[in-house]
């Protein structure tokens, strides 16, 4: 059998945490925007395509937190390194700052992505802003991506 020190095991953890939180509100934010896109769909058979740019926004959500698990696994797990428990700790606020940011941040773009294709629909001219307006949620994503980066590299997970 194998033995883990407890700072990879948390590690793993905080990988879980990453892909599980982010991928959670990106599986969420394209249900709400899907409904909308059928919704629409349903109204004009020419907004298939619109519908799914609007629905495949919030998957930006589920690739953040893929990469911090990835960058997590690599430099910890799959790397055999031995981590101290205060590493892991810090490897699992990692998780967590992308994990919660792309939780709330897939929710939320994921709602206003619906009401964007709700509203290209009324007026075809509203395909830009709605754009916009559907990725404002995303800087969320990126501030807790930053600090997941940013954690691990100053606290010597990554690089060091």
């Amino acid at each position: 059998m194998v033995e883990v020190a407890l700072g990879t095991a948390l590690a793993a953890i905080g990988a879980g945490v990453a892909i599980g939180f982010a991928g959670l509100g990106s599986g969420i934010g394209q249900g709400i925007a899907a409904a909308g896109s059928v919704g629409a769909v349903a109204e004009d058979e020419e907004m298939f395509a619109r519908g799914i740019i609007f629905t495949a926004l919030p998957e930006t959500q589920a690739i953040y937190g893929f990469l911090i698990a990835i960058l997590l696994m690599v430099f910890t797990v799959m790397a055999g390194k031995a981590l101290s428990p205060a590493l892991g700790l810090v490897a699992i606020g990692a998780g967590a700052a992308i994990g919660f940011a792309g939780l709330g941040s897939g929710m939320g773009q994921g709602i206003a992505a619906s009401s964007s294709v709700g509203s290209v629909v009324e007026d075809p001219d509203m395909f830009a802003r709605g754009i916009i307006f559907t990725a404002l949620p995303e800087t969320q994503a990126i501030y807790g991506f930053l600090i997941a980066i940013l954690l691990m590299v100053f606290a010597g997970i990554m690089g060091g």
